[in-house]
C-alpha cells in the first residue's frame, strides 16, 4: 500500500512539473498527462499492468464530477448570458447533430454495425470542458464577440447530453424497448434538473445560515454538495452530471460567503481530477493495439473535424446572426477529450457486445483532438483574426490582483509632498503597509529605515492581498458614444451611495487607478463596486 502511495505522489509531481512543458512549447498539458500513463502503462517503461475498465470507469466518473461542477461555478453568468441561447442549443442540438452525422459516418461509410456506430457517435459527440478551460486559460485567450464564453459554457454543458446518448446506445443495443427509452430521457433531464435546484437550494441556505461554516468546512461542505449534486439524481433515474453542472452554475453566481477561496479550493480539485482522469486513461490504454484500429479512429477524426462538427455549428451559429470567422472557430474548437474516453469505458464496463474496440478507437480520437486541434487553436484564433486583447472583468476581487498586480503599489512623489527629506522610519503608513523599493531616476534602492525620500522618487509599496468573501459586487461599465457618463469627470457622477469607481481600462490598454478629477472618455471600461448595471 505504501508503494502505491508513493507511485501516486510521483506521478501526480511529473505531472505538475509538465505542465510547464506545456506553457513553453505550447502543447496541451493534458495530452503529457495522457503520455505519462502511457510511460507508466503495460507497454510502456514501468509496465504496471492495468486493464480493470469497472474501476477506471469509477475512479473517472467521480473525478467528472468536480469537473463539471467547476465548469459551472466558475462560469459568470452576467457575461454568459448575451450567449445562453447558442450554447444551450450547442450543447443539445449541436450534440445530438453530431451523434448523428458521425454515427451515419461509421456505418455506411466504414461498415460499423448500426447500435455501435450510433454509440460510437455518442460518445464522441460532446466537447471536452478540461481541454477547451485549459487553453483558453493557459494561453489567455479572449475572444471577440464572447467567444471565450461560448465555448466554455458549451463544453462545460455538453457532457449531460453527450452522456444520455451514450446510455441510450447501450440501452439499444441491449435489446430494450423504444418506450423505456423515451421514459428513461425524460427522467435524465427533468429529474436531472429538479435535483439541481433543490440541492442549489439547500446548500445556499445552509451557506448562508449555518454558524459551522468556518476554517475551510465551507470548502468541505461544497465539496459534499457537487458530490451529492451527481449522486441524487443517479439514484432516482436522473442525469447526475446535468445536476452538478447547475448546482455548480447557480452557487457559482450566487452571492455566497468565501467565493473566492471556494474557487482556488476548486481549482485545485478540478486539477487534480484532470490528472486522474488522464492519467488513469494513459495507463489503461495499451499502444500496441493502436496500430489495429489507427485508420478507423483516423478517419472518424478527420470526419468529425471538417464535416460533422462544422455542419453543426453552422447550422445552429448561422441563424443565430454569428459571423463566419466565429462560427469557424467555434467549430475548429472543439476538442474531444476526458468526458468522451470516460464515456467509451461506460460502454465497455457495461459489458455490452461491441465488433470493434470501442475503447480505443474513442482514445485515439482524442488523443489526435487534443494533440492537433488543441496545439493549433492558439494559431487558428490569430489567423481568423478573432483574438480580443481588452480582458473582461473577473469574477472576485481576488482575480482583479491578480490582474493588474495590486499586492504592489507604485507611487509618485511629485515636488512640495510632504514625504520629501523625511526618512522611510519619520513616514506615517498604515499598518502592514511596507515600502519595499525606492526607483529613483536609473536607480533601484532597497530603502532602510534611514532611508531618505526624494522629489521624483517612485515608492513601491506592499500590503496583504486581500481576498473578497463574496460579499462586494464588481461590475464593467463601457462608455461609448452616447454614454451620459461620457467627457464628465468622476466627481461629476451621481453614482448610488457604497458604489465606488476602482479602475479606467483606456481603449489603448493603459489601467488608471482613478481621482475625482480623471474625465472619462469614449472607449474606456469603468470596473466599480457595489454597482449593479
Amino acid at each position: 500500500m505504501e508503494f502505491i502511495f508513493l507511485v501516486s505522489a510521483i506521478v501526480i509531481i511529473l505531472c505538475i512539473a509538465s505542465s510547464g512543458i506545456s506553457n513553453k512549447y505550447g502543447v496541451p498539458s493534458l495530452l503529457i498527462f495522457i503520455f505519462l500513463g502511457m510511460l507508466f502503462g503495460s507497454d510502456g517503461i514501468f509496465k504496471i499492468h492495468f486493464d480493470n475498465y469497472v474501476f477506471a470507469e469509477r475512479i473517472c466518473s467521480f473525478a467528472l464530477i468536480f469537473i463539471m461542477f467547476y465548469g459551472g461555478f466558475v462560469t459568470n453568468w452576467k457575461i454568459a448570458r448575451p450567449i445562453i441561447g447558442k450554447a444551450v442549443c450547442l450543447s443539445t442540438l449541436g450534440v445530438i447533430l453530431t451523434a448523428a452525422l458521425t454515427g451515419l459516418f461509421c456505418y455506411y461509410v466504414l461498415g460499423f454495425d448500426l447500435f455501435e456506430s450510433f454509440l460510437l457517435g455518442a460518445v464522441i459527440s460532446s466537447t471536452d470542458a478540461a481541454s477547451v478551460f485549459s487553453i483558453l486559460r493557459s494561453k489567455k485567450l479572449n475572444l471577440k464577440y464572447g467567444t471565450a464564453s461560448l465555448l466554455e459554457v458549451e463544453s462545460g454543458s455538453n457532457d449531460p447530453a453527450s452522456y444520455m446518448l451514450t446510455m441510450i446506445a447501450i440501452i439499444m443495443i441491449g435489446g430494450e424497448s423504444l418506450g423505456k427509452l423515451g421514459i428513461m430521457a425524460f427522467n435524465q433531464i427533468v429529474l436531472g434538473i429538479f435535483s439541481g435546484v433543490v440541492i442549489f437550494l439547500f446548500a445556499k441556505l445552509m451557506l448562508k445560515r449555518a454558524s459551522f461554516m468556518k476554517d475551510g468546512l465551507d470548502a468541505i461542505f461544497v465539496f459534499a454538495i457537487a458530490v451529492a449534486a451527481y449522486a441524487f439524481p443517479q439514484i432516482i433515474g436522473g442525469n447526475g452530471y446535468l445536476s452538478a453542472y447547475l448546482v455548480g452554475l447557480l452557487l457559482g453566481n450566487s452571492k455566497i460567503k468565501n467565493k473566492t477561496v471556494l474557487i482556488h479550493f476548486f481549482d485545485g480539485i478540478t486539477g487534480l481530477s484532470q490528472i486522474a482522469i488522464f492519467f488513469l486513461l494513459g495507463l489503461l490504454a495499451f499502444p500496441s493495439q493502436i496500430p489495429a484500429i489507427f485508420l478507423s479512429a483516423f478517419c472518424i477524426a478527420i470526419f468529425l473535424t471538417f464535416i460533422a462538427r462544422p455542419i453543426a455549428i453552422f447550422a445552429i451559429l448561422g441563424p443565430a446572426g454569428c459571423n463566419i470567422r466565429q462560427s469557424l472557430l467555434v467549430s475548429w474548437a472543439g476538442l474531444r477529450g476526458a468526458a468522451s474516453i470516460v464515456f467509451a469505458i461506460m460502454a465497455v464496463s457495461s459489458g455490452v457486445d461491441t465488433n470493434n474496440d470501442v475503447f480505443h478507437i474513442v482514445f485515439c480520437i482524442a488523443l489526435l483532438s487534443v494533440a492537433f486541434q488543441g496545439t493549433l487553436l492558439p494559431w487558428v484564433s490569430e489567423k481568423l483574426d478573432m483574438v480580443d486583447n481588452q480582458d473582461n472583468v473577473l469574477k472576485t476581487f481576488n482575480d482583479y490582483q491578480e490582474d493588474t498586480e495590486m499586492q504592489l503599489i507604485k507611487t509618485y512623489i511629485p515636488e512640495s509632498h510632504p514625504w520629501i527629506g523625511k526618512s522611510i522610519s519619520e513616514i506615517k503608513l498604515m499598518i502592514d503597509i511596507l515600502v519595499v523599493m525606492i526607483k529613483r531616476g536609473d536607480e533601484t534602492i532597497i530603502p532602510k529605515g534611514d532611508t531618505i525620500i526624494f522629489a521624483g522618487d517612485f515608492l513601491i509599496l506592499s500590503g496583504e492581498t486581500y481576498y473578497d468573501d463574496g460579499n462586494v459586487m464588481l461590475s464593467e461599465i463601457k462608455i461609448e458614444e452616447g454614454h451620459p457618463w461620457l467627457n464628465k469627470t468622476l466627481r461629476e457622477l451621481e453614482l448610488p451611495e457604497e458604489t465606488l469607481v476602482m479602475i479606467i481600462k483606456r481603449a489603448d490598454g493603459a489601467t488608471i487607478i482613478p481621482k475625482g478629477k480623471n474625465r472619462i472618455k469614449e472607449g474606456d471600461i469603468l470596473v466599480l463596486s457595489g454597482y449593479e448595471s
